[in-house]
């Protein structure tokens, strides 16, 4: 049986084996008697037929039957047959042949490779290209009931480039080393292209399908899915698209990127200044885009980490615009203010870096957002509704209403670019907030706690926050309730005093000071606070203050009056004049030596005897007792040069007697 098997086999592969040497001696008699001069023409006929263009041979060709089938043409150029420029040029131009056919003295296309062609588009003021007339052509050539319906299965692009170029909107573009495969429709009205190309120094996969090829050069509706990749940005298009007037395209976009920033450097955008933000971004909607404007609805939008809902308008007819309202749960402003720092790196001083506004005049915003939380630095806030508005390098920000500080916020704030300088604008109104919170983030005071009422009216100019500080004009109130400075207790200071006037000289900077009421109301110009209407009121003591505060160097030169209120029945309270002085997150509080001189019984005589300069022999007696030694050797001759006898020991005794 396996004899038998084996002979059959073998006799059945004899003739099997003369068939194919029959075909090859064929395939080599085909290419020794080809009719070379019929193959071109059928060649270019076939390319004429179905993309519409002529075929400019200005090279070489050669043919070949075995072991390949194709004909590549050097130097090409196609061109519409209206037009005298080529559409494009390309060095080889292969048209590969279909085996069977040929062997039957037919030319037929199965695909053509285009190696290293040169398209150049070039776009005028009406919107059209110098690629109109040839997209219509092939439009044209390709519509059903055509004479021809001839077709090949692929165009393939290897190492191609484009260079566009739109003088209107001064755009000029180029993609290298453009890596394609087209799928030319044939029985299908579809058209599929996939590949890779370079463009600003990023490679990008790219592939792009529509289900009415025809439709799509005619500018009517068509089915359209597109996808772009590339290591800073990943888009994608889910729809359908039309082009009579203008372009119009209705489905599903999303966007994806690692870097928004690096995303927009890249695209030729300037991205927001001070670099920090604008990291992972991702976004996906209904998009609707109609000529240079895209609505997007149903927008889900994720930037650096906060996510939002709602709607979005882009819009580009000569100058960006950018429209929104969204709503968030919990939105995180920290990372677009952290690299903005008011003060320099020790923490006193105000910050001399120039401002970055360039991003100011790039783009037109028009924003409403809400969000539950809202984190800006250290800054914690609740349900919050602001807009922002952003035209012609003016950006004003408002504030509807926020829950901030444990109270109420709402107010405007207003930045206008003039060249490097900033015109900064606030007015804000805080109701009912944690004064401690409040006036440390804000104005970096920490010694102030208790709840109360801020208005704030704020005008500056000037191109870094030092020169804004420089400028400082406007008005603030503050009306606070149940709370404390802090840095030295009044009561305790003032009943200490009261008793012993000169006692604790170094104990003026401790403990705290509750309040039931506090008053401030302060003016500001030219980067000078000056205050007229200070009162701080507990039930035991009360303090008035007055002075100015200079906010370029951020201290404090105040005078005030501190009292106590629970006098002893029949007798006066105590009133201790003092001063405030030094820098306004550790200022230096102490009391006026005079008005404590004059309370001692013991060094009351001092200052008359300073003031009389007859009695030296007084005032080194009150010295002694002050100090509790000698004095000094310094003040011998001025006891000599006086009067003789017992006048230091007499003038002692009167200073003991006072």
């Amino acid at each position: 049986m396996s004899l038998t098997m084996a002979q059959g086999i073998k006799r059945l592969g004899m003739p099997i084996a003369a068939l194919f040497g029959l075909a090859l001696v064929g395939l080599v008699g085909t290419s020794w008697f080809l009719n070379r001069d019929a193959l071109q023409r059928a060649v270019e006929a076939q390319i004429r037929a179905v993309t519409g263009l002529e075929l400019v041979v200005n090279g070489p060709i050669d043919v070949s039957v075995f072991p390949g089938s194709y004909v590549s043409f050097h130097n090409v150029g196609l061109k519409g047959a209206d037009t005298i420029g080529p559409a494009l040029q390309v060095d080889v131009l292969t048209a590969n042949l279909r085996l069977l056919p040929l062997l039957l003295r037919r030319f037929e296309i199965a695909d053509v490779m285009m190696l290293r062609p040169h398209i150049h588009v070039v776009r005028d003021g009406a919107g059209e290209s110098n690629w109109t007339p040839f997209v219509e052509t092939i439009a044209k050539a390709m519509t059903p009931g055509a004479e021809n319906q001839v077709s090949f299965s692929e165009i393939r692009i290897q190492d191609g480039e484009l260079n566009y170029q739109d003088g209107t909107n001064n755009i000029s573009e180029q993609l290298g080393d453009i890596d394609l495969s087209l799928a030319w429709p044939s029985i299908s009205r579809s058209f599929a292209a996939t590949g890779q190309f370079d463009w600003r120094g990023e490679r990008v996969d790219g592939s792009i399908s529509a289900s009415d090829f025809v439709a799509l050069l005619s500018g009517d509706r068509s089915g359209l899915k597109a996808r772009l990749a590339s290591a800073p940005l990943k888009v994608a298009f889910d729809g359908t698209v039309a082009n009579r007037t203008s372009l119009m395209m209705e489905g599903v976009a999303t966007m994806d990127s690692p870097s928004l920033r690096n995303a927009l450097r890249w695209m030729g955008q300037a991205p927001p200044g001070g670099g920090g933000g604008f990291g992972r971004f991702a976004l996906k909607a209904r998009a609707n885009v109609v000529g240079g404007s895209v609505a997007l609805t149903n927008v889900n939008v994720e930037l650096d980490g906060n996510v939002a809902e709602g709607v979005m308008t882009y819009a580009n007819n000569g100058r960006q615009t950018l429209q929104a309202t969204l709503a968030a749960g919990n939105l995180d402003f920290t990372p677009y203010i952290s690299t903005f720092r008011l003060l320099a790196s020790g923490q006193r001083d105000w910050n001399r870096q120039l401002f970055d506004l360039s991003s100011l005049s790039s783009t037109d915003l028009d924003m409403r957002l809400s969000a539950a939380k809202v984190t800006v630095g250290p800054s914690k806030l609740g349900r919050t509704a602001f807009g922002a508005n952003l035209r012609g390098g003016a950006l004003a920000l408002s504030v509807g209403e926020a829950q901030m500080y444990g109270g109420i916020a709402k107010g405007s704030f207003a930045i206008a670019r003039s060249d490097a300088v900033a015109d900064v604008r606030a007015q804000f109104q805080f109701t009912d907030v944690d004064l401690q919170a409040c006036a440390s983030e804000l104005f970096g005071i920490n010694k102030l706690s208790g709840r109360g009422n801020l208005n704030v009216s704020l005008t500056a100019s000037g191109s870094s926050p030092f020169g804004l500080a420089s400028s400082l004009d406007g008005t603030a109130t503050l009306n606070g309730h149940d709370g404390a400075i802090a840095g030295f207790n009044v009561e305790q200071l003032l009943k200490r005093l009261e008793k012993r006037p000169l006692s604790g000289g170094g104990n003026f900077r401790s403990g705290s000071t509750p309040y039931d009421n506090l008053s401030i109301s302060v003016k500001f110009a030219d980067g000078v606070a000056t205050a007229d209407d200070i009162h701080v009121e507990s039930p035991t003591a009360k303090i008035t203050l007055t002075g100015t505060a200079s906010v370029p160097s951020r201290e404090y030169d105040l005078k005030g009056v501190a009292s106590l209120t629970s006098a002893s029945a029949g007798g006066n309270g105590f009133d201790l004049p003092f001063v405030i002085q030094g820098p306004w997150d550790d200022p230096l509080i102490f009391p006026d030596p005079e008005s404590l001189i004059r309370r001692s019984p013991a060094s009351a005589p001092l200052l008359d005897a300073v003031k009389d300069r007859k009695t030296r022999d007084a005032v080194r007696s009150v010295i002694e007792r002050f100090t509790g030694g000698a004095a000094r050797p310094a003040a011998a001759p001025d006891a000599a040069a006086g009067e003789p006898g017992n006048a230091p020991a007499a003038s002692a005794e009167n200073a003991k007697s006072n």
